[in-house]
């Protein structure tokens, strides 16, 4: 079965009700590949989720950028699944370094993140990988397997998470993984699933990269046998996004 390619857009912690506008403005007006190509998914900050829902075209999807780990009730300032759930949000991003490493969520954390999202009918963007020191030290493979593992152990359906691949000393630093360094990861990732979870998972699940992609480097990236699409960081903000969304057509 063919892998869907897949284009998140992660707006982080950014924009103002005009600017959000302006982005959704850019992303209407776009001419990108169909859905049957690929699959667009954007994360607005939470405040944003129900403007950018309304306003923009039906075909492109929306994510939320966490959620918490349990049901809602005394946790204040958390957002639970069931409230994301409540405004047909389809998609949440779990596990993001930034989120484990400013925040200090662990494996195990996000590992039960991602199973209590699922429960509730969320498909999921789990993201995983290594900082700069875990790949200098040759500990990359360990480190991204291990974070995989925390989910295996807590999930036994894939069908609706996208594993996403951001090396950690490439999200934002103008640093990207080469192509090269890209493809080992994700085919060591796929090899990962299919000794530990099932070929079928192995050959079905999406395995996204993230880490400075950009318009310019997109396409050769997007040409990976094992780079099923990108979760973008800043780009996702610029008119290059539509650019990145096109190089879907690479699978072809």
């Amino acid at each position: 079965m063919a892998r869907k390619f897949f284009v998140g857009g992660n707006w982080k912690c950014n924009g103002t009700t005009e600017e959000v506008k302006k982005i959704v403005g850019t992303l209407n007006e776009a001419e990108i590949p169909s859905e049957d190509v690929v699959e667009v998914v954007v994360s607005p900050p939470f405040v944003f989720l129900s403007l950018v829902k309304n306003l923009l075209r039906s075909e492109i999807q929306v994510a939320a950028q966490n959620c918490w780990v349990r049901k809602g009730g005394a946790f204040t300032g958390e957002v639970s699944a069931e409230m994301l759930v409540n405004l047909a949000i389809p998609w949440v991003i779990i596990g993001h370094s930034e989120r484990r490493l400013i925040l200090n969520e662990s494996n195990e954390f996000v590992g039960d993140k991602v199973a209590y999202a699922l429960s509730q009918g969320i498909k999921v963007i789990a993201c995983v990988g290594e900082t700069l020191e875990q790949r200098e030290s040759g500990a990359t493979l360990e480190v991204v397997a291990a974070q995989t593992k925390a989910i295996a152990e807590k999930i036994s359906n894939w069908d609706n998470v996208v594993l996403a691949y951001e090396p950690v000393w490439a999200i934002g630093t103008g640093k990207v993984a080469s192509p090269a360094q890209a493809q080992e990861v994700h085919h060591e990732l796929r090899k990962w699933f299919s000794d530990n979870v099932s070929a079928d998972v192995a050959g079905s699940i999406r395995i996204i990269y993230g880490g400075s992609v950009n318009g310019a480097n997109c396409k050769e990236l997007a040409a990976q046998p094992d780079l099923d699409g990108f979760l973008v960081g800043g780009a996702s903000l610029k008119p290059e996004f539509v650019d990145i969304i096109k190089s879907a057509t690479v699978k072809k």
